[in-house]
């Protein structure tokens, strides 16, 4: 009997099932909103400096655990790079040390080098010889020879002998400079522009500036400003020369003075010119034009300059070949017609620049860093 009213309850409850559970889902609304409690001030944080300052800590704290890193890695690539630099850097010094001190190359990157590290090549006393220096002389010895005297170039022979008077010249270029500098002797860029227009007067370098810089390429492997450089040395010495020799330049003075005075100019060369055409009063013998290469360039530039019957000033003229020395020369213009020039001059030799130097060296000896 209870069994039959237990199974009668389920039966109800099971019939019943569907109902509540379908009312239990109509009354579910998920778009419905949901009505949550109002937050209460007390709950809402407060901004203050001690706040900021947290949340900043923790916001860096956050980053640094990537800056770091970066940083150190900045920094070993600056290490790193600077290593390879300085050591590449010494590997090429040394490199360049052995091809000028070894092996004594002179190909032109070598020479751009010596351009921009002034390695030394000898020591005059307490002055250094830039290695460029040597090389800028014996690179215009073997251009000419291999270009304009191909038969006459006698190969590694005559290289050997270009290295040594090439040391030569610019031991005695720097022994030069330590006399003009004693005795404050200078060439102005006027002097060597001046010099250059009285040598093309002479049409030697050309007619006109391509010319002349074509001439200079072709023979010397030169530019102008590398032709102007050489110049500049030959003219220091010769100016140098005239300054030490006073016994020299007190003759000359005298020689001017007695022709200014009127007193027979050809017997004024005949008595104390050091020419080779003394005995004939000093006459050169044959018309002079602006082009004659026999004559200096600047004595040429005086004689036009004069008038018939005038007598110059001291003239120091540079020697027109290796045989002839530098002189003071005096020279009177007997007549003129604007192209040619009849007259006559004194001349007194200079003692050679070498013997200066040669007293310099006792006191201030030279060291080289090569040995040919």
């Amino acid at each position: 009997m209870k069994l039959r009213r237990g199974f009668k309850k389920v039966k109800k409850v099971s019939e019943r099932l569907p109902e509540l559970v379908s009312e239990k889902a109509a009354s579910f609304n998920p778009l419905a909103p949901v009505e949550q409690e109002p937050p209460q001030l007390k709950d809402v944080p407060k901004i203050t400096t001690e706040t900021i300052g947290e949340h900043r800590e923790e916001v860096l704290s956050g980053a640094r655990k990537f800056i770091y890193p970066l940083q150190h890695s900045k920094h070993r690539i600056v290490v790193i790079t600077t290593i390879i630099i300085v050591f590449t850097f010494l590997a090429f010094l040394a490199y360049s040390a052995a091809a000028l001190y070894r092996l004594y190359h002179y190909n032109t990157f070598l020479y751009r080098i010596t351009q921009v590290v002034p390695f030394p090549i000898a020591r005059t006393g307490g002055t250094y010889v830039n290695y460029e220096n040597y090389l800028f002389e014996l690179r215009h010895y073997i251009h000419y020879y291999k270009n304009k005297q191909q038969n006459k170039f006698g190969g590694e022979q005559q290289i050997l002998t270009f290295r040594k008077q090439a040391l030569e010249d610019v031991i005695n270029n720097a022994y030069v400079k330590i006399l003009a500098d004693k005795n404050k002797v200078k060439v102005t860029d006027k002097e060597i522009d001046a010099q250059i227009a009285a040598v093309r007067n002479q049409n030697r370098l050309g007619s006109n500036d391509k010319v002349f810089s074509d001439v200079l390429r072709d023979y010397w492997g030169w530019s102008i400003t590398d032709f102007k450089r050489s110049l500049k040395e030959q003219m220091l010495a010769t100016k140098v020369a005239a300054k030490l020799d006073t016994a020299i330049a007190v003759k000359a003075e005298g020689f001017l003075k007695h022709a200014k005075s009127g007193t027979d100019f050809g017997q004024l060369a005949k008595e104390a010119s050091d020419a080779s055409d003394k005995e004939n009063g000093g006459d050169y013998g044959f018309g002079i034009t602006k082009t004659n290469p026999n004559v200096p360039p600047e004595v040429i530039d005086q004689l036009f300059k004069l008038k018939p019957g005038e007598v110059s000033d001291i003239i120091l003229a540079s020697r027109t070949d290796v045989s002839r020395p530098n002189t003071l020369e005096i020279v009177k213009v007997n007549q003129s017609d604007g192209t040619t020039v009849s007259a006559q001059h004194i001349w007194a030799n200079l003692k050679d620049i070498n013997a200066y130097i040669d007293e310099l060296k006792k006191t201030q000896p030279v060291k080289t860093y090569v040995k040919f």
